[in-house]
């Protein structure tokens, strides 16, 4: 098939392109999802080796399916770069033939050797040849096309998803070249969303034709049209994890690393019910009703966050998107776990992914009023509803579905979440077995952070001198600046406060980058003031370095403070210096991305560690190169602390695949 266009397209035809493109991506990250959804936590028939297997598939399946999401929003940014809408409707599962070219065969499966081979075709590059896994035959063969002088665009066929992008391509490309790009690239640039506003790997926004050239190579590369030549494209990762697979139950045919989850479940009972699975169980159903509602109300806050055009707004829809779509994990897993109806056939339930029929727009005086009422909703359901957990479950897996529900209803309606709010989660005589096969691992609340120890006080005539140790990076600026003051290498007392005048010990503190070294002054003189501006400077192959006002996890962190960015300190999520022996590389010098000016520059910089994920910082916060250079102006981000982020100094989810993990909320 030819990919080239004999006369440009309309605006018209390559936004239906777009639409077809994302409604493939959209229906893939649901396929994927299902699929990671039902593997199994624990099984006590496992070996080490086995469970090891499983949880390294489970984050490789997570990790390809949040790829897809991002380049469901680059088809999204590249939509608003035409001055069109982003576009998050898609058929409803099982989709029928039709919508797709004859051989895409799009379905809900569980984990299985076909289900991974499916995968693998679906992803295949151009240049290989692959047959489809048997059981997912097309039903029919049809051949779409259009006539190319049609003024109302239509459909055309490709054997690739890489082929589709191709044609997009072109389709650009001839467009701009007929009319120039300011005639493509009519969108408003304020409704793009970046990789600061969408923790995900590869995002970038489109306002021009290299933009949109950026953004389709990165989706081609990342999976559709990438061979085996990208050892991390789609197809490379399924052709592996498939081979793994493939050698696990050949040594051991009895190994069952997932649940018996439905094949094509419906929410609604079918008026063609051959080949489905009404997932009739009347209690099941009442949590697959609130996963699908979550998911929906997803899709319409990452649809508000499109379309918003004030940084903050867009901030603050799109993380209530994320962390719905995140509450929807443990629903998606936990129905797998269950049965799918009353009869005891053995099959089990499993997330449709159902939503409305069509997603509009919400109108922004009304938008906050409408999804605050309507997670409240979904809030009351979730807490009438008894959850009895399984082995493999925690309570608080359960639970903090319904802490994410109140935390993002509170967000949008302008109230405080009360975070010591009861939860309310049914006993279990068999939860003390569970929650040992779960693990600590699993269970979604905060761990203290790492104990302070006794820091150094070196009291004197007008000044008090505190030394915190374990805060310290030694980046020697107190013995380099004040060796009469910081006496290195001395045995004994080493810190003098009276070798010095007040204000120069005073300035020598400010300069320590860790806050390791703080001070009280006895003379009457001034305390140390947050800074007019607050900063985070990257530190070459280093930390976080940030001057502000910080809470740490709701505590005073005061307003200096070293954050680990490598992913290897011991006293997470401070500095210890452990970049050095872990050969650390991330440049201090990232290109500049969003800048604008912030109304306002200074305030208290509130950072929450993410269990097993990035640093979440909300309030005015300029992100600076090491040479001071202005990297980005935020007032909400993630930034990542794996070390693994190819979008640094911001999380793009690597930390999944990693398998990350450090204490947070």
């Amino acid at each position: 098939m030819t990919t080239a266009t004999a006369t440009p397209p309309s605006r018209e035809q390559l936004l239906y392109w777009l639409h077809e493109a994302a409604e493939i991506e959209h229906n893939l990250m649901c396929c994927y999802l299902y699929a990671a959804f039902s593997l199994k936590v624990v099984d006590a028939r496992w070996s080490t080796a086995q469970a090891q297997a499983v949880a390294g598939w489970r984050r490789q399946i997570v990790s390809v399916a949040l790829e897809e999401m991002t380049h469901l929003c680059l088809v999204g940014n590249l939509m608003s770069a035409l001055g069109a809408t982003a576009h998050f409707n898609r058929p409803m599962f099982p989709i029928e033939s039709g919508p797709y070219p004859a051989d895409f065969v799009i379905r809900l499966q569980p984990f299985s050797l076909a289900t991974v081979e499916h995968f693998k075709f679906l992803e295949r590059p151009v240049a290989v040849s692959l047959h489809d896994a048997q059981g997912f035959e097309p039903t029919l063969q049809y051949h779409r096309a259009s006539s190319p002088d049609r003024l109302s665009p239509g459909p055309r066929d490709y054997a690739t998803v890489g082929q589709l992008y191709a044609t997009l391509r072109d389709g650009l490309d001839a467009f701009v070249q007929a009319y120039g790009e300011a005639a493509l690239f009519i969108g408003n640039p304020a409704q793009q969303v970046d990789a600061s506003l969408a923790p995900l790997p590869g995002v970038c926004t489109v306002r021009n034709l290299a933009d949109a050239h950026q953004a389709l190579d990165t989706i081609v590369a990342q999976g559709e049209g990438a061979g085996a030549e990208h050892e991390d494209s789609h197809f490379s990762r399924f052709t592996r994890l498939g081979d793994e697979l493939a050698t696990a139950l050949a040594q051991d045919p009895a190994f069952e690393p997932a649940w018996p989850a439905a094949t094509n479940p419906v929410m609604n009972p079918p008026p063609t019910p051959a080949g489905k699975v009404h997932i009739s169980h009347p209690d099941i159903a009442r949590w697959l009703d609130i996963g699908n509602a979550m998911y929906t109300t997803s899709l319409r806050c990452l649809l508000q966050g499109f379309v918003a055009t004030e940084r903050a707004a867009k901030a603050q829809w799109l993380a209530a998107s994320f962390a719905l779509m995140r509450a929807v994990t443990p629903v998606g897993q936990g129905l797998a776990t269950r049965p799918a109806t009353l009869q005891p056939d053995g099959v089990h339930a499993g997330l449709t992914f159902t939503s409305l029929r069509t997603l509009a727009v919400l109108p922004e005086t009304t938008a906050r009023q409408f999804v605050a009422a309507r997670i409240g909703e979904l809030l009351a359901r979730a807490q009438a509803l008894p959850v009895v957990p399984v082995a493999g479950e925690s309570p608080d897996t359960w639970s903090s579905v319904i802490r994410t529900l109140r935390a993002q209803q509170a967000a949008l309606g302008g109230a405080q979440v009360d975070s010591d709010a009861p939860v309310f989660v049914a006993a279990s005589a068999d939860f003390a077995g569970a929650e040992s096969a779960f693990g600590s691992k699993i269970a979604l609340a905060a761990p203290d952070l790492p104990t302070a120890p006794a820091v150094e006080t070196v009291r004197g005539q007008h000044i008090t001198i505190h030394f915190d140790g374990q805060r310290c990076i030694h980046s020697r600026r107190c013995v380099l600046d004040a060796p009469m003051v910081f006496k290195a290498n001395t045995p004994g007392q080493w810190i003098d406060p009276d070798s010095l005048s007040v204000e120069r010990v005073a300035e020598v503190a400010h300069n320590c980058p860790s806050g390791a070294i703080t001070y009280e002054r006895i003379d009457g003189g001034p305390a140390e003031s947050a800074p007019p501006v607050n900063t985070l400077h990257l530190r070459e192959n280093g930390p976080y370095a940030v001057h502000a006002p910080v809470t740490l996890a709701g505590q005073d962190d005061g307003f200096r403070a070293t954050l680990c960015r490598c992913g290897q300190s011991q006293r997470k999520p401070w500095c210890d210096g452990s970049h050095v022996s872990a050969q650390f590389r991330a440049t201090g010098e990232p290109a500049t991305g969003q800048a604008e000016p912030l109304a306002a520059r200074d305030g208290l910089l509130a950072v929450q560690p993410l269990r097993n994920g990035p640093l979440q910082i909300n309030g005015n916060l300029e992100i600076c190169a090491g040479t001071g250079r202005t990297v980005a102006r935020v007032t909400e981000a993630r930034l990542c602390r794996c070390g693994q982020s190819k979008n640094k100094p911001f999380c793009d989810l690597s930390h999944v695949a990693a398998g990350f993990e450090a204490p947070g909320q």
